[in-house]
């Protein structure tokens, strides 16, 4: 394709040859001759001068230098996006059918256009909306309900009675369904507590690779519409979980927690049990949050505290191996001048014969 027909498909305006042929895509910092690559984060930005791409996708308002072509939008992690599907291999073929070595339990209701793959188990009493597609190795079990469209990789397991909307993604190894993680102290032994709700995941949601997601003890675990979760996350029982959150890997949701619409969660952030967490809250990487998080709030550190002040603690911090040197200084210079005695002693011996308005 040209740059001008790629910016055509992408709202941009060119600025340097429209002409000129792109053959693939790639990032800023490898790129070659004949390749588009695109800059959105300011740390990128040295990169851009001298770029071995034919052009660039930027923003609008990008005032840098760059010697190849520029492809102006308003958004350039969107308008890549689109360009990487352009120049992507086509997705693998699937087989619209069930495999003869998938085990199909009674009074199972299966959709149009539905897809199951080898040794996938389905209990019964399931149902699967129209062209789903579940991977092989997958265990759906008993009463589970999937709706439209939706795709299930290798190696999933959602357990009894659980739900999944319209258009949800789940990748390889998640367990969705499991038992909360529920026990009461008997002397030295550990009862369990029955786990005997279920989770609910809305439309929209993707999970990553090897998430786990706890059934509740009595009622929901709910997993809200257009949430986007990251691989290695642990959401607890009775956990919720409002639309449109993001969260990064390594997460740990700790149970009857709420998180609200709009949050963002850092990498291997942690947050306690029976909190609650605003709309449009974020939660910084490795956070750990203790108390509740107001709508808007931008929190980090361990405990979790707003973000700048968070920083001005860290920086003091980090003054610390300066400080301890200056400590050291001073007090060699108060032995000089008490070389009989030590420099506490001598301090509070200072300070008790001081007069009263110069202790």
């Amino acid at each position: 394709m040209t740059v001008g027909e790629i910016a055509k498909m992408v709202n941009g305006i060119v600025e340097g040859d429209p002409t000129a042929e792109i053959k693939g895509v790639s990032s800023i910092t490898n790129a070659q001759p004949g390749t588009i690559t695109f800059l959105s984060q300011p740390r990128y930005a040295p990169y851009a001068e001298n770029t071995a791409a034919t052009a660039i996708v930027v923003g609008r308002d990008w005032k840098g230098k760059c010697k190849c072509s520029i492809v102006r939008v308003d958004n350039p992690d969107i308008a890549f996006t689109k360009i990487v599907s352009m120049f992507s291999p086509p997705p693998p073929p699937v087989s619209r059918s069930i495999h003869p070595a998938a085990i199909i339990g009674k009074d199972t209701k299966l959709g149009h256009n539905v897809s199951i793959g080898p040794y996938t188990i389905i209990e019964d009493c399931v149902e699967i909306g129209d062209n789903t597609i579940i991977y092989g190795g997958c265990y759906i079990g008993y009463k589970v309900k999937i709706g439209a469209d939706c795709i299930i990789y290798p190696h999933v397991s959602i357990r009894e009675y659980c739900k999944i909307g319209d258009r949800v993604i789940i990748h390889n190894g998640t367990v969705i369904g499991s038992d909360g993680f529920g026990y009461t102290k008997s002397g030295d032994r550990w009862i369990k507590i029955p786990q005997v709700g279920i989770v609910t995941i809305g439309n929209d949601v993707e999970i990553g690779a090897n998430v786990t997601i706890d059934r509740a003890r009595f009622g929901e675990t709910i997993i809200g519409n257009g949430v986007k979760i990251d691989n290695l996350v642990q959401v607890a029982h009775n956990v919720i979980i409002g639309d449109n959150t993001a969260i990064a890997a390594q997460t740990g949701i700790a149970g009857s927690t709420e998180l609200g619409r709009n949050v963002q969660c850092g990498g291997q952030s942690g947050i306690s049990g029976h909190l609650k967490v605003g709309n449009g809250a974020i939660i910084g990487a490795q956070a750990g949050v203790t108390k509740n998080v107001p709508d808007g709030e931008f929190v980090s550190g361990y405990p979790a505290l707003p973000h700048n002040k968070a920083k001005k603690i860290h920086a003091h911090i980090m003054q610390l191996p300066e400080l301890k040197q200056r400590i050291e200084q001073i007090e060699a210079k108060l032995n000089v001048m008490f070389p009989n005695s030590k420099t506490k002693e001598n301090l509070k011996s200072v300070d008790s014969d001081a007069p009263p308005g110069q202790k």
